[in-house]
Order: structure tokens, then sequence, then C-alpha cells
């Protein structure tokens, strides 16, 4: 299924666009202006990004990595993220399967769907 381009704002200074997914597999672009955060956290999903443009520092579980355009990363289900933007640039995110809270989310509820809600196979629990 494609998504409708439309950037909304991650975190301060990102800006995530949801480019097209399916029930298996998801591709998001995230732009970040420098001195941006992706903040630590952790999810069921498995993660690929791949560094479009600019540098990052990147924490993936106890390891630091200064990244540049053309590197990529992979995250494990489960294993704690995040970044800090140290010049201005673009990640494409491939996740699987597709982050339902992308979409679920909107602007008038963007607490619609939160990571917790997931079960330990990466669905969302309806329960919570």
């Amino acid at each position: 299924m494609c998504a409708d381009v439309v950037g909304e704002e991650a975190s301060p200074g990102v800006v995530r666009s949801v480019l097209a997914y399916s029930d298996s597999i998801m591709a998001v672009e995230n732009r970040f202006e420098k001195g941006a955060i992706g903040a630590m956290h952790s999810h069921p999903h498995t993660q690929i990004t791949y560094i479009l443009s600019g540098i990052f520092e990147f924490t993936i579980g106890q390891e630091k990595k200064i990244v540049q355009a053309g590197d990529s990363m992979l995250d494990i289900s489960g294993v704690m993220h995040g970044c800090t933007c140290l010049e201005s640039g673009t990640l494409l995110d491939v996740f699987t399967p597709m982050r339902e809270d992308f979409i679920l989310c909107t602007q008038d509820n963007p607490q619609a769907i939160r990571p917790d809600m997931y079960s330990s196979n990466g669905k969302l629990d309806e329960n919570q």
C-alpha cells in the first residue's frame, strides 16, 4: 500500500514521512536538522537504516558509531538505539513488520498507538 508522503514532526527537528508499506514491510524517510535527536528507544520491529545524507552519531545497544551518506545499520528487534544529527541529513528506514503506530497515529491523536502496546511478536495487543 502506498502512503501519502506528508511529513509529520516525529520530534523537534525531525520530520518523518512514510513512503510505502504493506503488512510485512515499511519504508520511512526521516529528515533531521543539525543537533536533532532520535531518542533512545526499542521496538519489536527489525530495522535497517540507510544514510542518504548528513552525518549522525548512532548508538545501537552499547556501540556508538559516526555514520554518513552511504553507510547502513541493522537494528535487531528489541535492541535500544538512537542518534544525534551532527550535520543535517536524511535517513531511510526500512521496518519489518510494518510500523502500525506510524499509520494509526494522526496529528489530532498522536498517541493513538504507543510502542508499549505491542505484544512480543510485533503485533498490536488489542487489549491495551
